[in-house]
């Protein structure tokens, strides 16, 4: 990691919200889903699928979580609408879980409901660690019902999470394997790169090995390498996993992956309350806000 990227991941939640919004640009869609649909249909005609997601979370009260799961059944209904190759992501948070455990998965159970109506499918997002045990609480209560409508994230630098695996092992499982970007404690995840990545991959194979459908969601090449390995080893067929990235990031990388006959999703997230994603991903990705610098200041060069 360079200088500029290690000061810009240790500073990156103390910079003023209109500066992270100059660097955050290419990883929203817009405030509206009107934005988030002309982003989809923009990468649809490019053969990428997308998941769209209205940003919001750790919400203050439960007319905030009505407002939410209300949103989401438009977005359903909008993608239904557009013709569009894309699915819905949420969060637990969002859905009123830090306020009331039953009232959240309600919401979230009435939006996986008018997905399976409308033939489409919800991703429930996982968020920090004190998520983690109703999040996989929630989705195992809506899979036997719900199966290839809803799915879960799981993070790889949990420690927890081989575990988490054997234990979902008992049913359909359809997943999205992350690296994970909430800053834990060390008892719960871990903090070398190294590490991390080996586990990414030995969950991964643990995932195929049980028969899981897997969104592999990662902007590492060595990890898509691995990756494709893997599916390699396990004959897969492209029904059986996709790729997934985040809006702005590598777009290159992005068309090798299409270009090589996988199949790609990116996250297209939109809304108002874009800042605390923002920063969370400039913190994972302080590239972004590199080469934000860089066309700002009209910095040229490859450091």
């Amino acid at each position: 990691m360079s200088l500029l990227n290690f000061l810009i991941s240790k500073s990156i939640m103390h910079i003023p919200g209109p500066l992270v919004g100059i660097f955050a640009k290419s990883y929203i869609a817009g405030p509206e889903l009107k934005d988030a649909v002309r982003v989809t249909k923009e990468l649809n005609s490019q053969g990428i699928m997308t998941t769209i997601d209205i940003l919001g979370e750790f919400i203050k009260n439960l007319e905030e979580a009505e407002y939410y799961r209300e949103r989401c059944i438009e977005i359903l209904d909008t993608i239904k609408k557009e013709g569009l190759d894309a699915n819905l992501s949420l969060k637990p948070t969002q859905m009123g879980l830090n306020l009331n455990k039953e009232v959240a998965f309600d919401n979230i159970l009435k939006i996986v409901d008018h997905a399976k109506q409308l033939g489409n499918f919800v991703r429930i997002d996982m968020e920090d660690v004190t998520c983690t045990d109703d999040t996989i609480d929630f989705y195992r209560r809506l899979r036997g019902n719900y199966h290839g409508h809803v799915g879960v994230v799981l993070q790889a630098y949990l420690r927890r999470t081989p575990k988490d695996v054997e234990n979902l092992s008992d049913g359909p499982m359809n997943f999205r394997l992350c690296k994970g970007i909430y800053n834990e404690k060390r008892v719960h995840a871990y903090k070398d790169p190294y590490i991390i990545n080996q586990s990414f991959i030995y969950i991964l194979e643990k995932m195929f090995q049980k028969g899981a459908y897997v969104g592999i969601a990662t902007h590492d090449e060595k990890l898509i390498f691995e990756a494709t390995r893997l599916i390699e080893k396990y004959g897969l067929t492209r029904d059986k996993y996709e790729f997934q990235m985040l809006l702005g990031v590598d777009e290159e990388l992005r068309r090798i992956i299409v270009n090589s006959g996988h199949r790609l999703r990116v996250y297209v997230p939109f809304g108002k309350d874009w800042l605390p994603y923002s920063r969370r991903r400039l913190k994972e990705n302080p590239n972004i806000a590199r080469h934000a610098l860089r066309q700002l200041f009209g910095i040229h060069g490859n450091n």
